[in-house]
């Protein structure tokens, strides 16, 4: 239990190439996911777009809040955002860098996941098959509207038995399939060129800025990190005094059993010096509202 503990607070640490090693591996993910996935269309004229684009829309959802919860920065982020200002001011610079930066590594997977299900086809086949115009097509041509209907939304079905004696259901497929693949590669190219003229203009504008922003943004997290270090310490000392306390008539039974007992005197004094003089609820709940409501400034002068 100890070691998964110790991986997770590793992969929630603030290190940018562990955020990016696993926002890759949510994308391998969701590779995965999609090729696994036993995709079936209902092949009915109510049910065919629902379903397609709920399959092509609905896990990028899921995959989105997946990068936000795993991503330590998102809570990070939210609770500078709403904090009181109290004695410290609040930099809006950080909050949008860091919300970008979050923003960036969570769009990652869902971005892969749209780009294979266009390239692949079958998700626009089965949502857009209905939609094609029939005219275009030469097996359609002596058939009324209600069966064009029916046999267009079974064109995703290839063992269908109305689709064995039509002509046109491949060609509808192959056009449908041309439209699909065009859409996904055009999107990955939009996103590579956009991401190469980010990358190679960046260096044109004031890196000042962005440097100050990209320092409190991580000095933000680790501030938080370290206090809720310092809160469990605090919290052990704590309770171990509390719980010696209440086994007052324990205690050389207790010391027997190794209960790591420091020892008498200097370990008494010790743990009073990190206690730092708060013995009660009361005063570790208003050193608490204190930290909400006035963060000290930044200033260590």
């Amino acid at each position: 239990m100890d070691r998964f503990r110790m991986i997770f607070q590793y992969f929630q640490s603030n290190s940018e190439s562990v955020m990016n090693g696993i926002c890759g591996l949510l994308a391998l993910a969701s590779v995965k996911m999609y090729t696994s996935f036993d995709f079936s269309c209902p092949c009915l004229p109510q049910y065919n777009m629902a379903y397609g684009l709920g399959i092509m829309f609905v896990p990028p959802i899921i995959l989105f809040l997946c990068g936000l919860i795993l991503n330590r920065q998102s809570l990070v982020m939210l609770e500078e955002w709403r904090r009181p200002q109290g004695r410290r001011k609040k930099d809006l610079a950080v909050i949008r860098y860091m919300c970008s930066s979050i923003m960036q590594r969570a769009m990652v997977a869902p971005v892969v996941w749209i780009v294979v299900t266009l390239l692949d086809g079958k998700c626009l086949i089965c949502a857009f098959s209905g939609s094609v115009d029939p005219d275009k097509f030469v097996g359609f041509a002596n058939v009324s509207t209600a069966q064009v209907q029916q046999l267009l939304a079974k064109v995703p079905c290839k063992d269908d038995e109305l689709m064995r004696n039509n002509t046109s259901h491949k060609a509808v497929s192959r056009y449908l399939r041309c439209w699909s693949q065009a859409l996904g590669w055009s999107i990955l190219l939009i996103l590579i060129i956009a991401a190469f003229l980010a990358r190679w203009l960046r260096p044109c504008f004031s890196q000042a800025t962005l440097l100050q922003a990209r320092h409190w943004s991580n000095y933000i997290d680790i501030e938080q990190k370290i206090f809720e270090e310092t809160c469990c310490e605090h919290s052990r000392l704590f309770a171990h005094k509390c719980i010696l306390h209440f086994f007052e008539s324990m205690r050389q039974e207790i010391k027997l059993h190794s209960f790591a007992l420091l020892r008498e005197g200097e370990g008494a004094k010790g743990e009073e010096d990190l206690l730092r003089g708060i013995t009660d609820q009361d005063q570790v709940n208003k050193l608490l509202k204190m930290w909400y409501y006035e963060k000290p400034p930044l200033d260590v002068s």
